[in-house]
């Protein structure tokens, strides 16, 4: 039950994007703070199951469509979850990443601590509020940012603040390094939408889909991961990721064929973990090849 709620599965998102920010510290700037490093991998997943564990609670309580969400989709109600123990759950989690994230602050430095804020906010309001982030069109882009972008960013400057500060240089070089696996995660939002047009539309969510349409969000499906492809080349080209990292284009035809097959048929049972496959191997795909490139000075 407990797995479920917090989507432990889901973790494997938050991992890549870590990795591969310790990965461009270490390339970049040789240098690894270890106390740092195992810190911040502790609270940033233990942030992502917190997030997750409100949106299932946040969803449950929220749901117009009571018969039939409820009881046979989210997890609280197919668990039979209680209110309180979803809340206590949730919290705890958040509790103890604040705990962690101040404790890195005092290390760190302010920086850390506005990137924090920032992360919670979009964690809390994504699914809570008047008007959650994912009620809205902007769902896609706030999902891909926070983990392809600013976990990326915080697992490289936890290593680096002694040498390098948070400025607009260091800034844009992670968004291009980061920017295959922030279209890669934020496709992953977006398939779920797609999968849940009629739903989401019985239940008065206003995503890029509704506004939009199917048709068109499928297109954007299809070149987001086009573009995160030319974000990687960019970045090898003006030497902020090692020449191997290029190998990464290998995934194209394992995700291009899971993007035909997502085209053919958009039910989410079926398909919609094609989305996750692919950022999965795109991610994996990087990681290694990046290592690669940095093992053998290339």
């Amino acid at each position: 039950m407990f797995l479920e709620f917090i989507e432990i599965t889901s973790l494997i998102a938050s991992v890549f994007p870590f990795v591969l920010g310790v990965m461009y510290a270490y390339y970049n700037y040789h240098t690894i703070n270890v106390v740092n490093t195992i810190l911040f991998f502790i609270a940033a997943n233990l942030l992502q199951m917190a997030v997750n564990a409100n949106d299932n609670y946040q969803d449950f309580i929220h749901s117009d469509d009571d018969e039939e969400f409820k009881s046979q989709t989210n997890v609280v109600g197919v668990n039979n979850i209680s209110i309180t123990t979803a809340r206590t759950i949730t919290y705890s989690l958040a509790g103890i990443v604040a705990v962690i994230g101040l404790y890195l602050v005092t290390r760190v430095g302010l920086p850390l601590l506005w990137l924090g804020l920032f992360s919670f906010a979009v964690g809390y309001f994504y699914a809570a509020g008047p008007r959650p982030i994912s009620n809205t069109p902007f769902g896609e882009i706030f999902s891909g940012v926070t983990m392809g972008f600013i976990i990326f960013l915080i697992a490289a400057f936890v290593n680096v603040y002694s040498v390098e500060s948070l400025n607009f240089s260091f800034l844009w070089r992670i968004l291009l390094a980061s920017g295959i696996a922030i279209f890669a995660i934020s496709n992953i939002m977006l398939a779920n939408n797609i999968c849940d047009e009629q739903e989401d539309k019985r239940n008065n969510r206003r995503t890029a889909v509704f506004y939009f349409g199917k048709k068109v969000m499928l297109r954007v499906f299809a070149l987001s991961y086009v573009a995160g492809y030319l974000c990687l080349i960019v970045a090898i080209l003006i030497g902020v990721l090692p020449w191997l990292s290029i190998l990464t284009l290998l995934s194209i035809p394992f995700v291009w064929h899971n993007v035909h097959v997502f085209f053919q048929n958009q039910v989410k049972r079926e398909t919609f973990v094609l989305s996750v496959k692919n950022s999965v191997t795109i991610t994996m795909f990087f990681t290694i090849a990046m290592g690669a490139g940095i093992w053998l000075n290339l």
